[in-house]
């Protein structure tokens, strides 16, 4: 989100009646960035727990990195996240602003593929199909049974990268065929970079904790079983099924900030944080907004920006936690929506769709059939495709032009998906390149971390809330999101 913070200071200063607007009485909590992130914290609060509330959001609409687009043509499509897991808190929350009959789920027994020797390979979804799976051999099949018993050496010392964690339990195999394509589906990311504590802390603990990952898996399964509430109200959901809503991801965030609106909670677009002080025990915010400069004060703020905005906010204030946010690196991925006649693929595209590893030879990370999870996202007749290319190992495509970028793509597909015989040109729906895609969870995030957390102690009301914290996917987001809106609480009380 093109956030622009010019200056945070502890001391007082001097507003004309000109460049500020009056607030007779400060408002509780001030939220910067109408993210998910954001926009969940606000509801939580101004909702649920009833605390006077202003959203702040730079862009001219809401919803982040959620992008959700149509077209005269008859195409719906995602230029962001493109589905998610329904976790009970995204479902409740869906259902409080009205969501619930909008909400749509993709089969949770549709397949999914990794390109591998020049075909699609369907990863197992059971123990058959796992032994009779090509993706990896018998010797990569026997290591990985072994390690998930629990069969693997100890880890060294020190931080294990995902690749060294995963390659100590499953072998080299397994990461270079599952877990690899995966982190470039997740994080666009580099399993040598990315921390395996960090980036995967469910799949961690399961090894530390348990002795193993499948006999932690088994107990965890247990456990949540055993805690599960039944809540009527939320939606029932299948083991595997990924959600959206009929109009795209974006229904989400544009239905909170009108339940917002409704209940007498603003939520200002184009209005961009100019500056931030803390005049005793109050937070003092001017924004650029289109109508001139707006001053407002608060008891706290929570800052719902990505990584790099929030370290120029903070860097002259707390200048140990804007050199670690600083430090969180964001590549750039391409986004690239096409279209294609059914007739041109060959496969049944019947399926989630494909991701691809590095070895292979293809550029594109994977690819989303997106009209074969969601009903109404493409013409009958034609096949939607949802590309991602570039990220963490391909930082050359920020060079590209969006032509060149398409033009990657088409040939790629060409060895993947379409028939070789096939001569159609692609139907260019979007291309979004997104220059700081998503937060890499690398060595020493968790650190960097900590380092955040101990300096905004030292300014009681002021709070961090982004997926560089806890996960990037939109349940994690949410979670993460109530559990600070219940930190702030405590502190206004």
């Amino acid at each position: 989100m093109p956030y622009f913070i010019t200056q945070f200071s502890s001391t007082s200063s001097t507003m004309t009646s000109a460049q500020t607007t009056e607030v007779n009485q400060p408002l509780d909590i001030l939220v910067v960035g109408a993210g998910i992130s954001g926009l969940a914290i606000a509801h939580e609060l101004a909702i649920a727990k009833n605390y006077r509330v202003l959203v702040a959001e730079a862009q001219d609409r809401v919803g982040g990195a959620i992008t959700s687009n149509r077209n005269d043509d008859g195409y719906l499509w995602e230029e962001g996240p493109n589905s998610f897991q329904p976790a009970p808190e995204l479902l409740r929350l869906a259902v409080e602003v009205g969501l619930k009959d909008e909400l749509v789920l993709a089969d949770g027994k549709l397949p999914r593929f990794v390109f591998l020797n020049g075909k699609l390979n369907a990863l197992p979804m059971s123990p058959p199909t796992a032994i009779a799976s090509k993706i990896l051999t018998w010797g990569g099949k026997i290591r990985l049974a072994l390690g998930a018993l629990g069969f693997a050496r100890p880890a060294m010392s020190g931080e294990e990268s995902v690749d060294q964690f995963f390659s100590r339990l499953l072998g080299k195999q397994a990461v270079e065929r599952l877990v690899a394509p995966f982190i470039s589906g997740v994080y666009a990311g580099d399993p040598k970079r990315l921390s395996a504590r960090a980036a995967f802390s469910k799949i961690f603990r399961l090894e530390n904790g348990y002795g193993g990952l499948l006999t932690g898996a088994i107990l965890t399964a247990k456990d949540r079983k055993a805690q599960k509430l039944n809540d009527p109200n939320i939606p029932k959901v299948k083991s595997g099924e990924l959600g959206s809503f009929r109009q795209g991801i974006k229904m989400l965030p544009e239905a909170i900030a009108t339940k917002l609106r409704d209940q007498g909670t603003a939520v200002k677009q184009q209005w961009t944080l100019r500056s931030l002080e803390k005049q005793g025990e109050i937070y003092v915010s001017q924004f650029g907004t289109p109508t001139g400069t707006e001053t407002i004060t608060s008891r706290s703020v929570v800052l719902t920006t990505p990584a790099y905005v929030s370290a120029k906010l903070l860097q002259g204030y707390l200048p140990a936690a804007s050199q670690a946010l600083s430090e969180i690196f964001y590549p750039t991925v391409a986004c690239v929506v096409l279209a294609y006649p059914k007739s041109e693929f060959a496969y049944d595209m019947k399926g989630f769709g494909n991701l691809i590893p590095r070895t292979q030879g293809v550029r594109t990370l994977g690819t989303i059939w997106s009209s074969s999870l969601f009903a109404g996202r493409a013409p009958d007749g034609w096949q939607l495709l949802l590309n991602f290319i570039g990220g963490t190992l391909d930082p050359d495509l920020a060079n590209l032009s969006e032509a060149k970028i398409v033009q990657a793509v088409h040939q790629d597909l060409k060895k993947t998906l379409l028939r070789p015989d096939s001569k159609v040109e692609p139907k260019v729906i979007a291309v979004h390149v997104w220059d700081k895609a998503i937060p890499q969870y690398e060595i020493g995030h968790l650190e960097r971390l900590a380092t955040i957390e101990t300096e905004l102690q030292k300014s009681q009301g002021l709070y961090v809330s982004a997926n560089f914290i806890g996960g990037v996917a939109l349940g994690d987001c949410i979670k993460r999101s109530l559990q600070e809106a219940d930190k702030i609480a405590a502190f206004l009380k």
